[in-house]
């Protein structure tokens, strides 16, 4: 035999040698013994009961076989979040003498839904009609009264309900949000808002601007352009007469030529020139006398002067006191406030920013809201409207959002606790898409007794934001 087949045929030898040791550690051990089993008492049919075991429960593995995959995975698929019931509200301000307001809860879906109604009430005011069942509570653990309903809206169905309110202080607008939530009153459906303008300050709400004619730098910049063109005209009237005065010499209405001739006497002779008719002399023409240039009178300068220096101190004094009225010096400054000036309004007042339009609608404070943070402190909610208003997508995020307490300090929106009160769903994560408006709960964990006084948010960092007062 060659060599070289002796060389192969004893490499073929050690490779099958090493393939039977690499298989000996996979046989299973537990096999002869196995076939000795019956031989021994059978044990109670525990085993029996394993093929009862639901499909996605994993089998034991003897021990020194290969795991293979199950076929079947051991978890089960996601859980789908519920969706949101086709519930939405509708909000009118009744013409009363006293505020009031009209509230429609409109099923549009196929079966009944479960919901709670809340209506908050505004500083100062209390109701004084509920119908449909509802009630008023006060600020126990909100930060104003509301009016709660538990309602079971038929499929297809709209239900109406009326309030009406006193309020302290008379002719003064009141705003009541209203929104309609789940059973748990935390997570939001449809939320809305009216206001309620006194038949006393209707008229001034509803009246124009001042006309032109009527602001005092429009008067007194026409009264100043009246006397300059006054001025202007009674100076060149008294010039023209000065010019239009005789020049020559001798009777009024003579011929210059007769003039310089002597003049003509009775028959037609001349009188005082040479004897020869029809011959004048020429003479040699008189100097003219050279004519001073006229200017103002002194008294209309200094009038016009006057009357401009007073128009343009005057417009200067009223624009500056307009802005001086028109500064809040409440307003507390912004971090990052690069872009547009901070908007300020009240509970159901839609705010505008550089690219949100937020509405507050409620704040409630204290146990039961959501679970409270594992850090401590006490969870506050704030059902929130955002709208884009621009053309494009626009994201957000929590650390932007403040809620400002009554000592100065500020806490940002605690995002886990908004992702719980969102049914998991993270709300900063996805932009907002142009021109959509989302409705959802926002939570800020504070720590004291003391309710949030006002809440800042803000699209950017860059953008100034707007601030809701919420005491």
């Amino acid at each position: 035999m060659p060599a070289s087949r002796r060389h192969h045929r004893t490499l073929a030898v050690l490779v099958n040698c090493l393939g039977v040791i690499a298989a000996v550690p996979a046989l299973p051990p537990a096999a002869p013994r196995a076939a000795a089993a019956p031989a021994r008492p059978a044990p109670p049919p525990v085993v029996v009961a394993a093929p009862a075991r639901p499909a996605t429960a994993a089998t034991p593995i003897p021990t020194g076989v290969p795991a293979v995959p199950p076929a079947v995975p051991t978890t089960g698929p996601a859980p789908v979040p519920p969706s949101m019931p086709p519930v939405s509200v509708a909000v009118g301000a009744a013409g009363t003498p006293a505020p009031g307001y009209r509230i429609e809860v409109r099923n549009a879906g196929t079966t009944p839904v479960e919901t709670m109604v809340r209506q908050e009430l505004p500083s100062g005011s209390r109701a004084t009609t509920v119908t449909g069942g509802g009630r008023a509570t006060g600020p126990v653990g909100a930060t104003a009264g509301e009016i709660t309903w538990r309602l079971r809206l038929p499929a297809r169905s709209t239900t109406a309900l009326h309030t009406a309110l006193a309020v302290t202080g008379a002719g003064r607008s009141v705003t009541a949000p209203t929104c309609v939530y789940g059973t748990d009153g935390t997570r939001p459906y449809d939320c809305a808002t009216a206001t309620w303008v006194s038949a006393a300050t209707a008229p001034a709400a509803s009246r124009t601007a001042t006309p032109a004619w009527r602001r005092p730098p429009v008067l007194l910049a026409a009264f100043a352009a009246l006397l300059v063109v006054t001025g202007a005209g009674l100076w060149w009237a008294a010039r023209r007469r000065r010019r239009a005065a005789p020049a020559h010499v001798g009777a009024p209405g003579a011929d210059p030529a007769t003039a310089r001739s002597g003049g003509i006497g009775p028959g037609g002779a001349p009188v005082g020139g040479p004897t020869e008719r029809g011959t004048v002399y020429p003479r040699p023409a008189l100097p003219t006398p050279a004519s001073r240039r006229r200017r103002p009178p002194v008294w209309l300068a200094v009038g016009v002067a006057a009357a401009v220096l007073a128009g343009v101190v005057g417009a200067a004094a009223w624009t500056a006191t307009q802005r001086v009225a028109a500064m809040d010096t409440t307003k507390q400054p912004t971090s990052g406030a690069w872009v547009g000036s901070t908007v300020n309004g009240g509970l159901g007042v839609p705010l505008r920013e550089t690219a949100f339009e937020f509405t507050v609608y409620r704040m409630s404070c204290g146990a039961g809201v959501v679970p409270a943070a594992p850090g401590g402190g006490r969870p506050c909610l704030a059902t929130v409207g955002v709208r884009n208003v621009t053309s494009e997508q626009q994201t957000w995020h929590g650390q932007l959002q403040r809620a400002y307490l009554p000592s100065g300090n500020w806490v940002a929106a605690d995002e886990n606790a908004t992702r719980v009160a969102n049914l998991g769903r993270d709300v900063f994560a996805q932009p907002v898409a142009a021109g959509r408006r989302v409705l959802l709960p926002l939570v800020f964990t504070v720590h004291g007794t003391q309710p949030p006084k006002q809440l800042e948010l803000r699209s950017g960092v860059f953008s100034a934001g707007v601030r809701v007062d919420v005491d």
